[in-house]
């Protein structure tokens, strides 16, 4: 599924990455450890993350990320959106809990 559907689906605030919106997503992760995401997390995953600071855009460009996730209304640091634009990482916002994220996306996905 790509990004954009996904959002739509899920009715989440697209922040950013609106020239990744295209990008598949084939599972979800969740985690806020920067260092087990880089070594857990897989190529076209959607992430899950409260975690707001630059680090989070290295870290989904590195590892090819489809899109990062903030759930229940988390905020974002302005560096981190201008960090995300300028390397087409979409990010998503929502009032859902990570719970409530996953389980809406493992159904939509299988």
């Amino acid at each position: 599924m790509k990004v954009k559907e996904f959002a739509e689906k899920l009715d989440m605030v697209i922040l950013t990455g609106e020239k990744g919106l295209d990008k598949e997503i084939k599972k979800i992760y969740a985690c806020d450890l920067l260092s087990w995401v880089m070594s857990h997390a897989c190529k076209n995953d959607a992430w899950v993350t409260v975690l707001n600071h630059v680090n989070i855009v290295a870290v989904a460009v590195l590892l090819e990320i489809s899109c990062i996730i903030l759930p229940e209304g988390v905020d974002i640091e302005e560096t981190t959106l201008k960090k995300a634009i300028e390397n087409n990482i979409p990010i998503l916002k929502t009032n859902m809990d990570t719970y409530e994220i996953c389980w809406r996306t493992h159904e939509i996905l299988r």
